[in-house]
C-alpha cells in the first residue's frame, strides 16, 4: 500500500508502546518484619550536488514505513532523495537494513546490589545510522520486560539505577532504531544477579508497586514553562502560572525537607522513596528517574513537583481498573495527553483539551494527600503489622494499610463534603458555602484563565495558589535556587500561608476564680475541613502560647514559650515520639483536632482517630467535637491574660533527628544548616 504524504512535509511511523499542643501523632516502632527518530532537517553535504539535480514537484509518494523527510520529488525519484552514511540508497536497500546490536554488560555472571549505578554497555552498528536505543530488564526467565531507559543515545553505556527487585535469574535486553525506525536487539547471553539491599526492614521495591500509570507508560509531557507562556504573564492576581510558582506544589521536587526524608525512609526501608518520589516529582517517576530510590536520577526539569501537566493530564479511575482508591500516587494519566479542565467553552488552544469535572473533585487532591505504608497491614484499631515482604501488596486502601497522611479520609468524614458555610475560605463565591478541597485551597477569583484576547472573564476561576500552612520553606527555597524559581512568588506564597494559617482556627480565653485563685480556659475550634495540623504529621505540630501580665505590664506566668534563638518549645520530655514513619506500626497519640462532623467510628475506618497517649490507646475526642480545650491555674496578681495558637511545620526536634539519623548522605545536614540560617 502506498500512503501519499504532502510537500513539505513527512511520514513517521509511531513506535510500539513501551510497556496544650496538637502535633503529629507519636508512634512507638517495631522493627519486625514511541521513539522519537531522529530526522535530518536535509540532505547530508556530501551528496549535495547530487540532490540538486532532483527536480522539485508539488507531492510525492513513499512506501509506508519511510520515517524521514525528503524533498518533494516525482516517484519514481524517490530513491535519488535517500542520502545516508554516505551512500545513496535504494528502498529495498534502507527497509532490508537492522541495525546489529551485542550486549557486552551484563552477559551473565554479574551480581550487582539494588539501588547501586552499574553501567549497562552495548555496542551497535547499521549502515542508515542509529537513532536512539531502549534499555530493559526482566527479573525471571518468565517475566515480561521492564523498560529501565528510553531514547538512549548511542554512547555504548547507560548508567542503570539498577531496580531492587533480588533475583538470581535477571538479563538485559537493548534495542536499537536506525533513522528508517528499522529495529535490531539483543540480551544478555546468560542471567546475572541483583542482591538485596538491606535495611531496619526487608523492603525491596516489589514491595512498593502499585498501579496505575507506570514509568515510560506515557511521552510528551509539557514544561511548565511552557504552559506560563499562555497561562502567565499577565494577571497575577488571577493567572494560574504566578501562583502556582510560588506553590508547594512546585517546589515539591525542591523541598530540602523532602529529600531529608527521603534518606532516612530508604535507609530504614530500602526502595520506599519510590513511593514518596510518585508524588514529590510525577514527572521524574513516570520518565523512570526514580531509580535508584534516593532521587539521584531526577533531573532539573523534575524538580517543578507537581507541574502543571501532573495535574491537568490525571483522570478519573475507569471503573473495573486498579487502582481501586484515589491515594498514594496511584494516578491514572490520560494516553491521548489532553489538558482537563472544568469548561467546556474553553477559546482554541495549542494543545488537546477535554471538560471533565474531576479536576474540581476532591478525589483529584486525594491521589496524593492520602498516603499509606503498603507493607504494614491492620491487626487492630490502632496497631499494624507487615505483610509478606518482597512482594508486591494488594490494592491499597486507607481501610487496610498504615496511615502516614489522611487528609483526603478527614475531609470525606467531615461535614464538609455537604457544604459548609466558610466565607473566609470561599474566595468569591456568592454564598460562602465550601465543599471540595478546590473550594479553600484553589478559592474562586474573578479573572481569565488565559491570555488569549477572546478568553471570556470568569467570576468562578480557580486561583492556582494551592496554599497550606507551610510559610517556612517558600523563602528557603528562594535562596537555595536564586535562578531557577520566582522570589516574588514565593514570598506571595509564605504571606498566603500565614492568612491561611490565621483562618484556620477560632481561639476563646474565659477567666475565671478558682480556688482562692484564677485561671485561664483557652478553647481552640477547628474551622478546616481536615484535622488541625493535617498532612504529613511529623515535626508539625500547633500550641497555645499564654502570657499573664500583672498591673504594671510585668510577666507572671507562661506557657508554651518558644525559644526563636534555640528553637527550644517547652513540652513533656516524657512523650515517646518516632520519626521513623515508614517503620511505624502502632498510633501510640494523635491529639490533632478533629474537623466539623467528626465521628469516632468514621475516622476508626482509615486509621484516623484521634486517641490519647497510651496504649491501647483511648477516644480523644466525643463524637461531633471539633475543639479542644486547657486550663491554665494563674497567680492572683494576674491582670491581663494573652493567648495565641502558634503552629510550626518543621520542629527542632525532627531537624535534629533528620540530621543525626542519616548515615548515607548530606540531606540531613543541609536541611538543619538551612533551617538554622532561616529562622528556626
Amino acid at each position: 500500500m502506498m500512503d501519499q504524504v504532502s510537500r513539505g512535509s513527512c511520514q513517521r511511523i509511531r513506535g510500539p508502546g513501551a510497556g496544650g499542643k496538637w502535633d503529629r501523632p507519636e508512634r512507638t516502632k517495631f522493627l519486625t518484619r514511541p521513539v522519537a527518530i531522529a530526522q535530518p532537517s536535509r540532505v547530508i553535504d556530501t551528496h549535495r550536488a547530487a540532490t540538486d539535480l532532483i527536480p522539485r514537484a508539488t507531492s510525492r509518494v513513499l512506501p509506508t514505513g519511510y520515517g524521514l523527510p525528503c524533498p518533494p520529488v516525482p516517484a519514481l525519484l524517490v530513491a535519488g532523495c535517500l542520502a545516508l552514511a554516505g551512500a545513496l540508497l535504494t528502498p529495498a536497500t534502507l527497509l532490508a537494513t537492522t541495525p546489529d546490536v551485542t550486549v557486552l554488560s551484563p552477559n551473565g555472571g554479574q551480581s550487582w546490589p539494588g539501588e547501586s549505578l552499574q553501567a549497562v554497555t552495548w555496542s551497535a552498528t547499521d549502515v542508515d545510522g542509529i537513532a536512539s536505543l531502549d534499555i530493559f530488564y526482566r527479573d525471571s526467565e518468565a517475566a515480561s520486560w521492564t523498560m529501565i531507559a528510553r531514547g538512549v543515545a548511542n554512547t555504548g553505556s547507560f548508567d542503570w539505577g539498577v531496580h531492587h527487585t533480588p533475583t538470581g535469574q535477571a538479563r538485559v535486553r537493548v534495542l536499537a532504531r536506525d533513522v528508517l525506525n528499522n529495529t535490531g536487539e539483543d540480551l544478555s547471553d546468560n542471567v546475572f544477579a541483583i542482591t538485596a539491599v538491606m535495611g531496619r526492614v526487608p523492603t525491596t521495591l516489589r514491595d512498593f508497586r502499585m498501579p496505575g500509570t507506570q514509568p515510560f507508560a506515557l511521552a510528551g509531557f509539557t514544561r511548565s514553562s511552557n504552559c506560563q507562556t499562555c497561562h502567565g504573564g499577565y494577571d497575577t492576581a488571577a493567572e494560574p502560572a504566578h501562583a502556582w510558582k510560588g506553590s508547594m506544589m512546585a517546589q515539591a521536587g525542591r523541598d530540602p525537607l523532602f529529600y531529608a526524608c527521603l534518606a532516612i525512609a530508604n535507609q530504614d526501608a530500602p526502595s520506599s522513596g519510590d513511593l514518596c518520589i510518585r508524588c514529590h516529582s510525577p514527572f521524574g517517576w513516570v520518565e523512570g528517574r526514580s531509580q535508584p530510590t534516593d532521587g539521584s536520577s531526577l533531573l532539573a526539569i523534575d524538580r517543578d513537583g507537581v507541574s502543571c501537566d501532573d495535574l491537568v493530564v490525571l483522570s478519573a479511575i475507569p471503573p473495573g481498573d486498579l487502582p481501586t482508591e484515589h491515594s498514594n500516587g496511584q494516578y491514572v494519566d490520560d494516553p491521548n495527553n489532553r489538558k482537563r479542565g472544568p469548561y467546556t467553552d474553553a477559546t482554541t488552544a495549542p494543545h488537546p483539551k477535554l471538560a471533565a469535572a474531576f479536576t474540581r473533585s476532591s478525589a483529584l487532591c486525594g491521589t496524593c494527600h492520602d498516603v499509606s505504608n503498603p507493607v504494614y497491614e491492620k491487626v487492630s484499631d490502632d496497631d499494624y503489622a507487615p505483610g509478606p515482604f518482597d512482594t508486591a501488596p494488594g490494592p491499597v486502601q486507607a481501610s487496610i494499610h498504615q496511615p502516614i497522611e489522611r487528609t483526603f479520609s478527614e475531609w470525606g468524614a467531615s461535614s464538609f463534603p455537604a457544604g459548609v458555610y466558610a466565607p473566609e475560605f470561599a474566595g468569591v463565591k456568592p454564598d460562602g458555602i465550601v465543599s471540595t478541597c478546590q473550594d479553600c485551597h484553589m478559592a474562586d477569583v474573578v479573572g481569565k484563565g488565559c491570555n488569549n484576547v477572546n478568553a471570556p472573564t470568569r467570576s468562578d476561576l480557580g486561583f492556582h495558589d494551592f496554599t497550606g500552612g507551610n510559610a517556612w520553606m517558600p523563602g528557603v527555597i528562594a535562596g537555595l535556587y536564586p535562578g531557577e524559581v520566582d522570589a516574588g512568588a514565593l514570598a506571595a506564597a509564605a504571606g498566603r500561608a500565614v492568612a491561611m494559617l490565621a483562618k484556620a482556627a477560632v481561639i476563646d480565653v474565659e477567666l475565671s476564680a478558682a480556688g482562692g485563685g484564677l485561671e485561664a480556659t483557652v478553647a481552640v475550634t477547628n474551622r478546616t475541613g481536615h484535622k488541625l495540623p493535617t498532612g504529613y504529621p511529623e515535626g508539625r505540630r500547633m500550641w497555645i502560647h499564654l502570657a499573664g501580665y500583672d498591673g504594671g505590664g510585668a510577666l507572671v506566668y507562661e506557657s508554651g514559650a518558644y525559644d526563636a534563638a534555640t528553637g527550644v518549645l517547652t513540652e513533656d520530655a516524657a512523650a515517646r515520639i518516632s520519626f521513623h514513619f515508614v517503620l511505624n506500626d502502632t498510633i501510640y497519640k494523635d491529639n490533632r483536632i478533629p474537623p466539623a462532623g467528626f465521628t469516632n467510628a468514621a475516622f476508626t475506618t482509615f486509621g484516623g482517630r484521634p486517641v490519647e497517649t497510651g496504649h491501647p490507646a483511648s477516644p480523644r475526642y466525643a463524637d461531633g467535637q471539633n475543639w479542644d480545650s486547657a486550663v491554665y491555674p494563674l497567680p492572683l496578681t494576674t491582670r491581663k491574660v494573652v493567648a495565641t495558637l502558634r503552629y510550626q511545620s518543621t520542629s527542632k526536634e525532627y531537624v535534629e533527628f533528620l540530621r543525626d539519623e542519616n548515615t548515607t548522605d548530606g540531606a540531613g545536614q543541609a536541611l538543619y544548616d538551612l533551617w538554622v540560617a532561616n529562622g528556626r
